[in-house]
């Protein structure tokens, strides 16, 4: 029976790159995004040619009761859920000098990228808690997207910082809880990848990946960088590694002289 991945955040971006690997690898998908499902009509499009089975889950991860919502969805189509990647996230809208950002950017991204992940986790493990129990052959797993942010201060954007730093922990404190029904739990930490996300700074990231020698690999990071990785951990092909970090960027981040 094919496997069901949950991606938030699948309708662009690195989001997007784990669900079309994933459903080459012949996954099921269900795709969360805030987008009205016409925006992202054409992604879905491709999954679907990819063999998926894909449903559409319009809900923002910030919400409980859209959580909620989407979950009862999916166990209304899928009857299971596999692996969860947490994956939504945002940066923030203005990137403002931690001596006058506000709270309000603090507290929306803090909701974004850390609290509803944590709570969509919490109720996906649970979920798979059940599947374990009612089978033993259940082997799903969790796959956090964190970012090299997580351990990388970037002054300029202190509550992306932190949101990033606290899925580390959320990742670590997890697959503790977990390793007694032996559900993994993983993170992937993406360096400066080409998104969206990028785009608004693509200028200043070329000269410092082509000018300034920032990155080990001289290169803009893709999304299909972080899907291979994600794949290896659905596949579970490093089912005994549960709490691992694999940090996917060019090599920012090896100490150098």
């Amino acid at each position: 029976m094919k496997k069901t991945v949950l991606i938030t955040g699948a309708g662009r971006g690195i989001g997007f790159g784990i669900a079309k690997k994933l459903a080459a690898e012949n996954f099921d998908i269900a795709v969360m995004d805030i987008h009205e499902e016409s925006v992202v009509a054409e992604a879905l499009g491709q999954l679907k040619a990819a063999g998926a089975e894909v449903l559409y889950c319009r809900a923002d991860v910030s919400s409980s009761e859209g959580r909620k919502t989407m979950l009862e969805s999916i166990r209304e189509k899928f009857g299971r859920l596999d692996v969860l990647v947490n994956n939504a996230g945002v940066a923030p809208r203005v990137r403002a000098d931690i001596l006058e950002a506000t709270e309000e950017s603090y507290e929306w991204v803090m909701k974004i990228n850390l609290q509803g992940p944590y709570f969509l986790t919490q109720t996906v493990a649970n979920w798979m808690i059940e599947q374990k129990k009612a089978s033993a052959e259940f082997d799903g797993c969790i796959i956090n997207i964190a970012s090299m942010s997580s351990g990388v201060a970037s002054p300029s954007r202190g509550e992306y910082c932190v949101s990033k730093a606290g899925m580390s922990m959320m990742t670590q404190l997890f697959a503790v809880r977990l390793g007694e029904f032996d559900i993994p739990v993983y993170e992937i930490r993406p360096g400066i990848i080409k998104t969206d996300m990028t785009a608004v700074v693509t200028e200043k990231y070329d000269n410092l990946i082509f000018n300034e020698g920032i990155l080990v690999q001289s290169r803009w990071g893709l999304p299909e960088d972080i899907a291979k990785a994600a794949a290896m951990m659905a596949r579970g092909d490093i089912a005994y590694s549960t709490g691992q970090v694999i940090t996917v960027d060019g090599g920012f981040t090896l100490p150098r002289l």
